[in-house]
């Protein structure tokens, strides 16, 4: 599994919020911080704290994505036509290894960032190991012939806390096909995201 499995539970613990919505989340025991003071950290948050704290969370939903390409994406969505928010979402829906995960290839967005860099996924039957890569509508995503085996991709199959989206659809086990970019409300995050304080925080 990913190299991050312990360290994404921090951030479950850090949000007070189970992002992933997976049954193993801390915070299904207890929702405060983390460390001896937690429970005592329910200071009054600035607007400057929500903005941070709404990017931190998006950014981490993602698997952690760097700085540098959480904010590339942002500055390719307010250069877009429409609703800045929206279109961040879109291109963050758009990446592959959010795609393959959307697929319930893996369990995790962090181990489906491991199956791409593997080589184990085919776009439009060529073999991609790019995990930011764009994925665009009409455009099939698979899993290789080895991958279809691996324990990791059937625990996935298998999970019943969450299911395929509208906008990913499948073939049989092993193909999905991207049909469009999906907006906020169809995106099915466990918890609630604010892309607005995301757009309010870059535009300072």
């Amino acid at each position: 599994m990913s190299k991050r499995n312990s360290s994404k539970y921090k951030l479950d613990r850090r949000m007070g919020e189970n992002i992933w919505g997976r049954p193993k989340s801390p915070v299904n025991k207890r929702e405060y911080g983390p460390g001896q003071h937690g429970q005592r950290r329910k200071s009054k948050v600035s607007d400057f704290g929500l903005q941070l704290r709404a990017k931190q969370k998006l950014k981490g939903y993602y698997g952690e994505i760097t700085e540098k390409q959480f904010k590339k994406n942002y500055t390719e969505a307010s250069r877009m036509k429409g609703d800045t928010s929206q279109n961040l979402i879109g291109l963050l829906e758009q990446r592959l290894d959010m795609v393959v995960y959307r697929a319930k290839f893996a369990p995790t967005i962090f181990s489906a960032r491991q199956i791409v860099s593997h080589g184990h996924i085919r776009v439009n039957g060529i073999k991609c190991n790019i995990a930011s890569r764009k994925v665009k509508p009409g455009d099939v995503v698979s899993l290789g012939k080895k991958a279809q085996e691996m324990a990791l991709v059937i625990e996935a199959q298998s999970l019943a806390e969450r299911d395929i989206p509208d906008y990913v659809a499948p073939d049989g086990t092993d193909k999905i096909t991207y049909t469009r970019v999906p907006t906020l409300d169809e995106v099915p995050y466990p918890v609630k995201m604010e892309p607005n304080l995301v757009v309010e925080f870059y535009s300072r």
